[in-house]
């Protein structure tokens, strides 16, 4: 059942175009000089490339937007790929030289797995830098440091969120009476990295608060070759509800198909964001039905997000990525808003601008104003969908992702799996 209404419909308002600004010079704004923004892909290797095909897409989509519009006072938006490897400081401190070596105007990328090697390659560079690597220990950095890193801004809430979020997310759904749970045990899947031990540490943190307690924890290395004996712990705790806390997408999907092959009958799977790359369902198929996840970085479905996604589907066939695609178009507008007030090359009133300047997009609301520079969290940072990003809770419906919480921006109200009956 679709949850729009007139007050949901006047929250959710899009952003008003920018004024031209009359102290640009005819000469610059006539100029036709690209204004350049270098962006970190990973196009091979282990982990992340899905995520980032979905940025480079979506910033595609909207610098064709905004070069048909005229660009930025005549001046036409390019992006300029610089391949990276994610998962070591040295790849990643290498790209990020290059990028501050080629001198682009802002950089932007899905996200960078290892934080400091990525700030500290861009050196004394300062065109600004947005990225979505939802982490605390990220914002952490800038926080302690707000004079050397007042141009990075982390464009979603860190992923301490997950964790704080998913005990309140069961309570809600056990109260709303649409899910019976068969025991108030919880059991973790956790892989062995510091975002997802971060997340399950926030959740032993938050679960004190709730009806609900920690069964058992089991870890995992990724990649994972095989799901046999976590199913056979799983089976044994007999927990009502399972959070795979990991997040790739393929190996999510690997999972459910074994899980729904000799499942744990009745109980809540959750997995942590991963069914958010496309693969996911191209490789689940019908073993992804029932299954729930969640992101704190997501495409809403309202008026806004709605015309994002058939633009996007138009452009790009097929399944359609729901975190980074929105992110990076989202990212792309905040810039060019910017440069519509500010000169390009003046990187600290850029930067000045994109904090003071919250931006309702088609992920939600981005404020930065705030000590981290991060987006704010909604509901547990800001109560208010102008200011806050939504994290967005999913269901696997009839093969499609639907949003089941926040109520405010729900498509579907959450079904029993089909193990559950």
């Amino acid at each position: 059942m679709n949850n729009r209404g007139t007050t949901r419909r006047r929250v959710m308002q899009g952003v008003a175009a920018a004024a031209t600004v009359p102290w640009i010079t005819p000469a610059l704004a006539q100029s036709g000089k690209p204004i350049r923004i270098a962006l970190s892909i990973a196009q091979s290797g282990q982990a992340g490339v899905a995520d980032h095909a979905d940025y480079l897409n979506g910033a595609k989509l909207a610098v064709k937007e905004i070069n048909a519009a005229g660009g930025v006072h005549g001046r036409p938006l390019k992006l300029e790929v610089f391949d990276i490897d994610l998962l070591t400081p040295e790849g990643t401190q290498a790209t990020y030289r290059k990028m501050a070596d080629a001198k682009p105007h802002a950089i932007g990328t899905a996200f960078s797995v290892i934080q400091r090697p990525a700030f500290e390659g861009l050196g004394d560079y300062k065109a600004p830098y947005l990225h979505g690597s939802t982490q605390q220990n990220g914002i952490d950095i800038v926080k302690a440091n707000r004079e050397k890193y007042s141009h990075i801004f982390q464009v979603d809430p860190p992923e301490t969120y997950y964790g704080l979020m998913f005990p309140r997310f069961l309570d809600t759904l056990a109260a709303s009476g649409l899910w019976k749970p068969v025991n108030n045990k919880v059991h973790i899947v956790r892989e062995q990295n510091a975002y997802n031990m971060t997340i399950a540490q926030n959740v032993l943190k938050a679960i004190k608060d709730s009806k609900f307690q920690i069964a058992k924890i089991t870890d995992i290395q990724f990649p994972v070759q095989d799901w046999g004996p976590v199913m056979q712990e799983i089976k044994q705790s007999g927990a009502g509800v399972i959070m795979i806390d990991h997040w790739v997408g393929s190996e999510e999907a690997a999972f459910c198909q074994q899980f729904v092959a000799d499942p744990v009958k009745g109980a809540l799977v959750y997995l942590q964001y991963g069914p958010s790359q496309p693969e996911f369902l191209n490789l689940a198929g019908q073993a992804a039905e029932g299954f729930v996840w969640s992101t704190v970085l997501g495409v809403y479905d309202d008026k806004q997000g709605a015309e994002f996604r058939k633009k996007y589907q138009a452009e790009y066939p097929g399944i359609m990525g729901l975190c980074y695609t929105g992110s990076a178009y989202d990212t792309m507008y905040m810039l060019r808003n910017a440069w519509m007030e500010v000169e390009p090359e003046d990187f600290k009133r850029v930067a000045d601008y994109i904090r003071t300047h919250t931006y309702r997009g088609v992920d939600g609301a981005v404020s930065l104003d705030n000590e981290y520079q991060a987006a704010l969290h909604y509901p547990l940072q800001s109560t208010d969908l102008n200011k806050g990003m939504a994290q967005l809770f999913f269901q696997v419906q009839n093969g499609q992702h639907k949003i089941i919480q926040p109520d405010v921006l729900a498509e579907e109200k959450f079904r029993p799996a089909p193990w559950m009956s």
